[in-house]
């Protein structure tokens, strides 16, 4: 027997399946049931010194939370994001929009970004890395990035969280390329805003929850 023929064959041939899990495309999650999500009654924006102490309390009651930032868009070559402009927490019954123009929300959530109590997950948190710590002067600790996570299972690059919620799941999660793209800078989001940045965070809780229960995961 040659070389050639003692090694395993790594080629697959046009058509073979890969010998590693894929996530569904998004045209497959669109046809998935629709993940329900928070309603705007459980989706917290905090407003006074109080409502963001009693937020924060709150989160760290918990321990965990989904997390999330969302930051203005550039469209320029060489602009730079000045954001984070929003960061939100999901619990399991409902989620806090912290708007950063508010110095009393950047205080609280500076606690909380920094704290090694709370357990942020979220998907793709590398860039929420950088965005914090040029805009709050801080590191993000204590985080669960899920991306890594199906990365582990054999997921290829990042799956985020429509892969994941279709993969694990086998729900739809529908993100809108306008709201993504949308001003987030402005002092008062839209119901759609707030509904997309409440959600993108409780979606990532639900994962994580769903990981643990299928004995993918241990904290």
């Amino acid at each position: 027997m040659n070389q050639s023929q003692s090694r395993p064959n790594r080629h697959r041939e046009k058509g073979d399946k890969p010998d590693w899990p894929v996530a569904p495309t998004k045209a497959e999650t669109a046809l998935l049931p629709a993940f329900a999500g928070l309603s705007h009654d459980r989706i917290h924006v905090p407003a006074t010194p109080a409502e963001c102490e009693r937020a924060a309390n709150e989160i760290f009651s918990a321990g965990v939370g989904g997390f999330d930032t969302e930051a203005r868009p550039t469209f320029r070559a060489g602009e730079t994001s000045d954001g984070p402009h929003v960061v939100q927490f999901a619990l399991t019954d409902k989620a806090f929009i912290f708007q950063l123009h508010r110095s009393e929300c950047e205080e609280v959530v500076s606690d909380l970004i920094a704290s090694e109590e709370v357990l942020k997950v979220g998907f793709g948190l590398k860039n929420d890395h950088g965005q914090i710590r040029n805009r709050l002067g801080i590191t993000l600790k204590h985080v669960l990035d899920l991306d890594q996570v199906f990365r582990k299972q054999g997921y290829r690059g990042q799956i985020g969280v429509r892969g994941a919620m279709g993969a694990l799941l086998k729900q739809g999660f529908k993100k809108s390329k306008s709201i993504t793209t949308s001003n987030w800078a402005k002092p008062e989001l839209r119901p759609a805003q707030l509904l997309y940045a409440a959600n993108d965070a409780y979606a990532a809780l639900k994962i994580m929850e769903a990981l643990e229960e299928k004995g993918h995961l241990q904290r």
